[in-house]
C-alpha cells in the first residue's frame, strides 16, 4: 500500500525534517510588540525655525532630553508633513558639530574664540548703543505743499522724526504674533525704520 501525501504534507514534512536534522526549535514563539520610544515622553508643539511657512512640529521630551520631532498632524498649514530642512530638525540639538556656546572673531582675526553669554550680550548692547547714538536724528526736513488762496506752494519744514538710519532688523518665522509685537515695539523704541519680517518676505 502506497503512500499517499498532498503538495502541502510533502513541504511540511521535508521542512519538518531539515529542521530538525538542522537542530532548530520549531516550536511556535510568542511575539512581543516593543514598547514606543515616546509612549512615557512629554508632548509640546513647536513651529519649524527655517522658513515662512510656518509649519508645527510635536516634539517629544523625556527626562529633559529631546527624543523625537516630527510633523504635527492636527495642524492646519503642514497636516503632519515637514520638508527635508523640517525632518532634519532634530540635530539642531542632537549635533556634535552643533554650537552651543557664543563665539567671537575680532576683527582682522582668523580664528574664533569661545565667549560668555554675559560678554557677547554685553557686546551686543554696546554696538547697538554706539550705532543708534552716531546715527540717530531727532529732525529731518521734509517738503509739504500748502494751499495759499487757489494756488498750490510748496515748503520746507523742520519735522520730528526720532530715527535711526544705521541699523535693521529682520525677524524670524518662528516667533508667534506676540513675541513679534514685542520685538516690533522694542525696536520701534529704538527708531528703527528698517524693519522686515521672515513670513512677508
Amino acid at each position: 500500500m502506497g503512500l499517499s501525501l498532498s503538495r502541502r504534507d510533502f513541504l511540511k514534512f521535508s521542512g519538518g525534517g531539515l529542521a530538525a536534522s538542522l537542530g532548530l526549535q520549531l516550536s511556535p514563539l510568542e511575539a512581543k510588540a516593543e514598547g514606543l520610544a515616546i509612549q512615557h515622553a512629554k508632548e509640546s508643539t513647536t513651529i519649524c525655525p527655517y522658513c515662512s511657512v510656518g509649519c508645527s512640529m510635536i516634539v517629544h521630551t523625556q527626562g529633559g532630553e529631546v527624543i523625537n520631532i516630527e510633523g504635527d498632524p492636527d495642524h492646519p498649514i503642514n497636516e503632519g508633513t515637514l520638508c527635508s530642512k523640517g525632518s532634519s530638525v532634530f540635530q539642531m540639538r542632537h549635533n556634535k558639530a552643533r554650537i552651543t556656546k557664543p563665539m567671537y572673531r575680532a576683527a582682522g582675526a582668523a580664528e574664533w574664540q569661545e565667549v560668555t553669554w554675559d560678554w557677547a550680550f554685553d557686546e551686543i548692547a554696546k554696538k547697538v548703543k554706539t550705532t543708534r547714538d552716531t546715527t540717530f536724528q531727532a529732525t529731518s526736513k521734509i517738503k509739504i505743499k500748502e494751499k495759499i488762496g487757489t494756488a498750490e506752494v510748496e515748503k520746507e519744514i523742520e519735522a520730528v522724526v526720532n530715527r535711526t538710519m544705521g541699523m535693521a532688523s529682520f525677524g524670524s518665522a518662528a516667533l508667534d504674533n506676540e513675541e513679534c509685537y514685542l520685538y516690533q515695539k522694542f525696536l520701534r523704541g529704538l527708531g528703527l525704520v528698517y524693519i522686515e519680517h521672515q513670513a512677508r518676505v
